[in-house]
C-alpha cells in the first residue's frame, strides 16, 4: 500500500459522517419511540411502588406510635387504678380492723362486767352461807352457854362478838 492509499483510508468523508449521524438520529428516534416509553413506564411504576411502600411504612409507623401512646396511657391508668384499689383496700382493712378492735373491747368489757357481777353474787352467796354457818355455830354455843346458865346479856354479847370476829377472820383469810 502506498502512502497515498493509507492516507485515503484515514481521510474524512463528510458525506459518511452525515449519513452516520442521520442513521444514529433515526435509530435514537426508533429506540425512543419503542423502548424509552416502555422503560420510562416501568421506571415510573417502580417509583410509584416505592412511593406507595414508603407511604404504607409511614402509615404503619404512625399507627404503631398511636398504639404505643394508647398502650402507655392504658398502662398509666392501670397503675393509677391499681394504686387506688390498694388505697381503698387499705382503708377498708383499717376500718374493719377498727371495728374488730371496738367489738373486742366491747365484748371484753361485757365479759369483765359479767365476771364482776358473778364475783359480787358469789361473794354475797358466800357471805350468806357464812352467816348461816356462823348463826348455826352461835346457836350451838348458845345452847352450851345456856346449859351453863349465863345471863342473857352476857349471852348476846358473846354471840355478837363471835359473829364480828369470825366474819372478819373469814374474809381476811380469803
Amino acid at each position: 500500500m502506498s502512502e497515498n492509499g493509507f492516507l485515503s483510508f484515514l481521510s474524512i468523508d463528510y458525506g459518511t459522517i452525515i449519513l452516520v449521524l442521520i442513521n444514529t438520529f433515526i435509530l435514537f428516534l426508533v429506540i425512543k419511540h419503542f423502548l424509552f416509553g416502555r422503560v420510562n413506564k416501568i421506571i415510573e411504576e417502580r417509583q410509584a411502588d416505592v412511593r406507595k411502600t414508603y407511604e404504607e411504612a409511614d402509615k404503619s409507623m404512625a399507627h404503631a406510635k398511636e398504639l404505643e401512646t394508647n398502650y402507655n396511657e392504658l398502662l398509666s391508668s392501670a397503675k393509677d387504678e391499681s394504686a387506688e384499689i390498694v388505697k381503698n383496700a387499705t382503708k377498708k382493712a383499717q376500718v374493719r380492723s377498727d371495728e374488730i378492735i371496738t367489738n373486742a373491747k366491747t365484748e371484753a368489757g361485757s365479759i369483765i362486767s359479767r365476771a364482776n357481777e358473778e364475783i359480787a353474787h358469789e361473794k354475797q352467796r358466800a357471805m350468806s352461807e357464812m352467816k348461816n354457818e356462823i348463826s348455826s355455830i352461835a346457836m350451838m354455843m348458845a345452847e352450851k352457854i345456856i346449859q351453863k346458865e349465863i345471863s342473857q346479856k352476857d349471852h348476846e354479847a358473846l354471840i355478837n362478838d363471835f359473829i364480828e370476829n369470825v366474819g372478819d377472820d373469814a374474809w381476811q383469810q380469803k
